[in-house]
């Protein structure tokens, strides 16, 4: 298998790592499939595949390839865009996708805190129930601030090692 960069790769060793860290992405809570995808996305050197490629390198149905790329769109770990004179569609993972992934759980955290709230209020402050979610509500309002304070340190981090910002 030869890149786009041009560089010669032993499509074995391509095809282990894609496979070891797509397990490691499953045990982490991602689904088998879209962990492959990403994990297949992640190791080509353009970033860049087409539904065919993907399905050729990792033998799946253009099925399989369609539903593991709608769930990565929809958490924001890859994008869809049209092959330049044609009517197929490529997908691509960004070098930002961690963060941003990351950042977008935001919205979703945000949501737990209003739930967590109106639980609070709704099981009473002082019974058990309503102070452990009042100490759930805690944790994910000091996760939420220490995400924001860590993506700051990222990006200067980032622009320091690798000259982007």
């Amino acid at each position: 298998m030869a890149e786009a960069s041009g560089t010669a790769r032993d499509p074995e060793a391509v095809s282990r790592f894609v496979e070891h860290f797509a397990a490691q992405l499953v045990e982490a809570g991602l689904a088998r499939m879209p962990a492959r995808v990403f994990a297949a996305l992640l190791a080509s050197d353009a970033g860049v595949l087409t539904s065919a490629e993907l399905g050729e390198q990792l033998k799946i149905s253009p099925a399989a390839v369609s539903g593991a790329v709608r769930y990565l769109s929809q958490v924001h770990m890859v994008s869809r865009e049209r092959e330049p004179g044609s009517r197929r569609e490529r997908y691509r993972v960004h070098g930002d996708q961690w963060y941003e992934a990351l950042t977008n759980r935001e919205a979703i955290i945000k949501r737990w805190e209003d739930a967590l709230r109106e639980g609070v209020i709704s099981l009473g402050a002082h019974t058990p129930a309503g102070r452990r979610l009042e100490e759930t509500l805690a944790f994910f309002e000091f996760v939420e601030k220490e995400v924001e304070t860590m993506m700051d340190r990222w990006r200067a981090h980032r622009e320091k090692r690798f000259g982007r910002g």
